[in-house]
């Protein structure tokens, strides 16, 4: 018989021990794999869900003197038409050399008008590419469909008496009212909203915009590559990279890493020591056997082996089972954490951390107690028959 078969045929006959060493590296190795896998599901979430935070390159007028301003564009008493920008010009970001980064191009006109004899800020937008940009927009009622439709921010539908379905005179257009922007605590609350062709005509500025908001959000985009890109666009304007809220996306997954690592590292060195405790009660307990092996040749390494290849096969089996369980938690948690959609996936490589940490620790709680096994006189051990 040798020492495997002897080291198997020992884990057999103590079942009870060998299920709690197994529960206890399980619960531990399983929280690493949760914790990884979370985080990795959270980041590819993110990653899928970036546009939602909207635009992160601003294409604006260079204008420094207006004091009216919304998205960091200045109106009011200088008219702002030599700064435009030209239509013609927008549609060639889709042409730039990193054109397959970029998922939304929003142009927006703004400009003053009057309604029901008061000032009030007119912005014209591509509605299929504006109402998907601004997903944190909440709308009563729903986004414009037609040409001749309206949405109000909170704010100015309040100021100026407007009611859902009702027209309104707008710079000589009769505009149906369809939605109506919830509170945003930001400056669209006093925006009325309309076609960009409509807006166009109303502020006499055909073929014109003035700022481009662009959605070019991804895990692997080069964005600041695409700010030089859609500069030689718009020689004459202004284009920004606004990237603080996917910096702090980021920031808070990296902190939930850093933090789920530090976890993890406290959850490994209890599980060690409760190998450690429960290895050295199966040595104690195992005196007269280990005495006897000594007595009829076993050498010190053989004894060492014999305890190291049940606590590696006992790792072993605790480390796939960790993995399985912690793929089943992050699965169970996911939906609950995550903005949209993710697919939890049976990986590989963290099956193999999971094996490969889980016999880093039992062999390493395991090797004292191995040792000190080792030590044992076999005459005073066999005094004790």
């Amino acid at each position: 018989m040798n020492l495997s078969s002897l080291a198997f045929s020992n884990l057999r006959r103590r079942k009870s021990r060998l299920v709690f060493l197994v529960a206890g590296l399980v619960v531990g190795i399983a929280t690493v794999v949760t914790l990884l896998s979370l985080q990795r599901a959270l980041t590819v979430d993110a990653q899928n869900n970036l546009e939602s935070y909207g635009a992160n390159i601003v294409v604006s007028p260079r204008s420094n003197d207006l004091s009216l301003t919304y998205g960091g564009v200045a109106l009011g008493g200088v008219a702002l038409g030599p700064h435009d920008l030209r239509m013609s010009d927008v549609a060639r970001i889709w042409r730039i050399p990193n054109r397959r980064n970029v998922s939304i191009v929003a142009p927006e006109l703004l400009g003053v008008t009057r309604v029901r004899g008061q000032e009030v800020l007119l912005m014209g937008v591509k509605p299929d590419q504006e109402f998907k940009l601004k997903k944190w927009w909440s709308i009563d009622g729903r986004a414009i469909q037609e040409p001749d439709e309206l949405v109000a921010g909170s704010a100015a539908a309040r100021r100026l008496s407007l009611v859902m379905g009702e027209p309104v005179e707008v710079g000589g257009w009769s505009l149906t009212l369809v939605g109506i922007i919830r509170e945003t605590g930001s400056q669209d609350d006093n925006l009325l909203l309309t076609d960009l062709a409509v807006a166009q005509a109303t502020l006499r500025k055909p073929g014109k915009a003035t700022m481009v908001e662009v959605a070019a959000l991804c895990s692997n985009c080069p964005i600041e590559k695409m700010v030089g890109q859609i500069s030689g666009v718009f020689p004459g304007a202004k284009v920004s990279a606004v990237q603080q809220v996917v910096a702090g996306r980021m920031h808070a997954l990296e902190q939930f890493r850093s933090f789920g690592l530090v976890l993890a590292g406290v959850v490994i060195a209890i599980e060690a020591l409760v190998v450690f405790i429960t290895v050295m009660g199966s040595v104690t307990e195992r005196t007269r056997e280990i005495g006897v092996f000594r007595a009829v040749g076993f050498r010190r390494n053989h004894v060492v082996g014999l305890i190291l290849i049940e606590a590696l096969a006992t790792s072993a089996l605790a480390g796939v089972l960790a993995y399985l369980a912690g793929i089943a938690v992050t699965a169970a948690l996911v939906p609950f954490l995550a903005r949209g959609p993710v697919a939890v996936g049976w990986e590989l490589p963290l099956l193999g951390v999971a094996v490969a940490l889980s016999l880093v620790v039992g062999g390493l709680a395991s090797l004292y107690p191995a040792l000190r096994a080792s030590r044992l006189d076999p005459t005073e051990a066999l005094r004790a028959l």
